[in-house]
This record gives structure tokens, sequence and C-alpha cells, in this order.
């Protein structure tokens, strides 16, 4: 398949679907929709010292939202909601034509083919939308 949407690479990464599933008992979860094509990703995590110890999606989404949410799947454990927001940014600015994040988090280089795509910026960064809210919950009072 030569088009840049859906390389090998990104088809591989959306079928491995690493994380995908639910968590049995999250601190957190959070869906975020995409009304514009159906697609929904719900992002449970847990939260030990103000870093995910677990993530686990549940993707009902194209296959750029599945990607996505098993790039994170794999590579989340262990960061902070501030490591989250910053890789976001670095994978929103790839998708306007900067450069691909940086190792451990150069997997996302398989989105470089969505930067002409703007309406599909959105099906990549849904899963990012669905960890940082569920990530805000944790850091309410109470949580």
């Amino acid at each position: 398949m030569s088009d840049p949407l859906y390389r090998k690479d990104l088809l591989r990464l959306a079928a491995d679907a690493a994380g995908a599933g639910r968590l049995a008992h999250p601190d957190a979860s959070a869906t975020a929709h995409n009304p514009a094509c159906g697609d929904r990703v719900t992002m449970d995590v847990r939260v030990e010292d103000g870093r995910i110890t677990e993530l686990a999606h549940h993707t009902q989404a194209c296959v750029l939202a599945q990607a996505s949410a098993a790039i994170l799947g794999a590579q989340a454990p262990g960061l902070r909601p501030a490591d989250i927001q910053a890789l976001a940014d670095r994978v929103a600015a790839m998708l306007q034509g900067g450069p691909a994040p940086a190792p451990p988090f150069s997997a996302f280089s398989v989105f470089d083919g969505v930067a002409g795509h703007k309406g599909r910026h959105v099906c990549v960064m849904l899963p990012f939308k669905a960890v940082l809210e569920a990530l805000s919950e944790t850091a309410k009072p109470g949580a």
C-alpha cells in the first residue's frame, strides 16, 4: 500500500494494539470523541507519585487513532502529565510539518504522512485528549 496515511508500520502498530483493553480499577478514565467521524477513545490510567504506572485504552476508531493509542499504551507508563502534554505538543507540531518526536517517542514518525490531511490530525491527537483528561482527574482533590 503506497498511501502515506496507511503505511505498513502504522498498520502494524494499530494491529499490535499495545495497551488495548480496560483496567479493572483505574484511578481515572476519560473518553474523547470525534463527532466528525465517530472515533471514540477511552483511556484508563493508574498513577502513583505523579507518574503513570498503567495505561489501557478502549479504541473504537480509525487506524490512525488506534495506532496513536497503541504508541501511548506502550510508552506512557513512567511518564508524568507534563511529559504527556509535551509529547502531545511535539506530535501536534509534527502534524503541522515539524520534526518527529525524538526517541523514545520516534514511533510517532509513522504519522508524518498525515501532515497534509488536516482533518485527520484530530484522529492522531484523540488518544492524547483522552489520557490528558483522565490525568487531570487524578490531580483533583480526593482523586
